[in-house]
């Protein structure tokens, strides 16, 4: 379908495989309802307990209602209020930043936060410039109050709108409504200008991570994981140089899954879990389309089972 090879691949992304959700009917809100299903199972909680679930996405179900609140639905979080939240890549943090406030708030005592993306349902696969960076995935993570100085400690999230020339779906939204010619002219996958986007997330998801560092007096000796978006290896790398953060103490599963979107971080941390330990220092790093880009200060709160 497209003029590439393994070696190719690799060589600029670091990615080996990749899962796609197939089959009919199979939305975004698949995945999602399994990682909540599995979030709640693990925390021993009741949907019902739920007070509020974010969906962190760039590939709804449907334009409306919100994938969350499907989620919602299909768990028996009969409690919660949801909604969706887009901010491409960046979603995930994006989400979590605003998760937190309510906890912190004093409003809300249990907030899901998902990340999830059908990225094939969005891609050409005659694209070498795109089909092989992307893949499906889905992660959950619960918020709770923290008696101790623990979670989430602070947040820098960024955005440059000038950036969407580079990174955008040419079609589909109220300003070129989908029709047959749109779709002739497959305008409703994702287009990107890889040069431009790779220079802009190096610089940018580099300094952010760097600058929660500074803002915090935190050295790289205090920092036991860097857990970046996996867009490319090449980012990652040079995110963990510009912290000074060994390749030792990067979160990598990029070679598993591919760029995931909104499900790259929660699903590092789903992977790493076991190695993490209670008041360990984490940076958590993104860069997106929209411009959108951010990194959260998080100390873990638990220590492996």
């Amino acid at each position: 379908m497209v003029d590439t090879s393994d070696d190719w691949i690799t060589s600029r992304t670091g990615i080996k495989e990749r899962h796609i959700l197939k089959g009919e009917n199979q939305g975004t809100s698949v995945m999602g309802v399994k990682a909540v299903q599995g979030l709640l199972e693990k925390t021993n909680t009741r949907p019902e307990e739920i007070d509020l679930l974010i969906c962190a996405t760039v590939t709804p179900d449907m334009m409306f209602p919100a994938t969350a609140n499907l989620i919602c639905s299909e768990i028996g979080a009969v409690n919660a209020f949801s909604y969706d939240l887009m901010a491409a890549c960046s979603g995930f943090l994006y989400a979590l930043s605003t998760g937190s406030q309510f906890i912190e708030s004093g409003r809300y005592k249990k907030v899901v936060i998902v990340g999830a993306d059908k990225m094939s349902s969005i891609v050409d696969y005659q694209d070498r410039t795109t089909c092989i960076i992307f893949g499906d995935g889905a992660g959950a993570v619960m918020l709770e109050p923290a008696s101790e100085n623990l979670g989430i400690m602070d947040h820098i999230l960024k955005t440059d709108g000038s950036g969407a020339q580079h990174l955008h779906m040419k079609a589909g939204g109220s300003r070129k409504p989908a029709s047959v010619e749109t779709v002739a002219a497959k305008e409703h996958y994702v287009y990107q200008e890889g040069s431009a986007v790779f220079k802009f997330a190096v610089t940018n998801m580099a300094n952010v991570s760097a600058e929660i560092m500074e803002k915090n007096n935190l050295r790289a000796e205090d920092i036991s994981w860097l857990v970046p978006h996996q867009a490319n290896k090449r980012i990652i790398d040079a995110t963990a140089n510009r912290m000074g953060v060994g390749a030792d103490k990067v979160m990598l599963n990029i070679h598993k899954y591919g760029n995931t979107t909104s499900g790259t971080i929660p699903l590092c941390l789903w992977d790493y879990e076991k190695q993490l330990k209670k008041g360990d220092n984490l940076i958590l790093a993104a860069f997106g389309g929209g411009f959108t880009w951010g990194s959260v200060w998080l100390k873990w709160a638990y220590d492996p089972e």
